[in-house]
This record gives structure tokens, sequence and C-alpha cells, in this order.
């Protein structure tokens, strides 16, 4: 019983629907560690005010609303996420960047990306999402074609799972790696951040540019 408990609760966190959801969301959104760890992993990516960023599975919107703070009005914010409940607390947080053209989120999922987001994009994020992903390598190589050359990528990762050690996020880290390596990805590094758990985000690059692959 305690172990389908547990279940349901990790589940709405992969998935929030329902009342479940909505309270899952709350507690993401609220969660002072999820607050530092968006602000840090959108630092990572540099972006600029002319830049155009896609985040996957942007959940409570932390990093979209910390995002649309740094672009401009050349500039474009935008969001996938495959939970209803979520695009609704997303947006309302949202709300004035929406009205203000900075901002455009949408209901969708990583293997199912509509047409708007062809790119192509100067970033891409995603935080705390690949392993809900139903087939990354394909969904990573998919997401580098929609990124200009040169553009960047950052995957993070804050494992909570049970019996989870600080080696856990390390292990994760050299996981990703090997995904963006295999997907096409280059001039990788891996940042920690220390939290309990700590925090791993693996950055690459596009390397179709003349610059990059001569580098």
């Amino acid at each position: 019983m305690k172990q389908a408990v547990i279940a349901a609760v990790v589940g709405q966190f992969g998935h929030p629907r329902g009342a479940g959801g909505t309270v899952a969301g709350w507690v993401m959104a609220h969660r002072r560690s999820n607050r530092e760890r968006s602000r840090w992993v959108v630092s990572l990516l540099d972006v600029r005010p002319t830049d155009r960023v896609l985040e996957i599975g942007f959940g409570p919107s932390l990093a979209i609303a910390e995002l649309s703070r740094q672009v401009g009005e050349s500039g474009h914010v935008y969001g996938i996420d495959h939970s209803e409940v979520m695009l609704q607390q997303a947006s309302r947080r949202n709300t004035a960047a929406i009205a203000a053209g900075l901002v455009t989120l949408t209901l969708s999922s990583v293997d199912q990306l509509p047409a708007l987001l062809d790119g192509p994009f100067d970033a891409i994020l995603t935080v705390n999402s690949l392993g809900f992903w139903p087939a990354p390598p394909d969904q990573l190589g998919e997401l580098r074609r929609r990124l200009r050359p040169g553009g960047r990528i950052a995957v993070a990762s804050q494992p909570r799972c049970p019996g989870a050690t600080v080696r856990t996020p390390l292990k994760a880290a050299d996981e990703i790696e090997n995904l963006l390596r295999d997907a096409g990805y280059t001039l990788m590094r891996t940042e920690t951040l220390d939290l309990a758990p700590p925090v791993v985000c693996v950055l690459g690059a596009n390397p179709d540019s003349p610059l990059l692959t001569n580098s």
C-alpha cells in the first residue's frame, strides 16, 4: 500500500493532473530549491535579448518566468508541457509576458512537437523532464535539428528518487552527456549546483557551424 501511494505521488510530479496535480504544481512552484535551480540553469545559457528559447516540460514555469525577464521585443520564449494542469498554472503565472508577446506556452509532448516550434532556436533547456521522455535519443536529435548553428542546449537533473545519494546526480550527468554526444552535440560541459540533493546541468552545442566544427 505504501509503495502504491509513493508511486501515485511520483506520477503526479511527472504528469500532474486533476486535484492531485494542482497540489503537485503548487509544491513545485513554491519549493525554494526549485526556484534556485531554475535561476541557475537559465544563467548557464547566457540568454541574450534577441534569443528565441524553448523549454521542454516547463512545469510550474519557474524558468519561463526567468527567461521572459531576459528576452527583449526581438526575442521570444516558448515552452511545452504535456500537463494541462501545468499549462493552466503557467499561463496564469506568466499572464503579463504572454500578453506582451514575449512568451508562448503550448500543450504538447516532446515527441509530438507542433509546427510552431520548428525553430531555429538559439537555446533549448529542460529541467528534470528527460526521464519522462519516451525516446530521449530520438527527441534530443530532433531538438538539435531545431537549434541554429552554434545553438545551446541545457539538460538539468536533480534526482530525488528513493535511495538517491550524492553520487546519483553524477551518474545522471554521465548518462545525459552520452545521450547528447550520441545525438550529435559537441562542446559539452557539466556544471553542478550544491543543493540537497545536488543539481547537475550538462550543456552542449549544435556543431552545424564552421566555427564549432573547426574548433
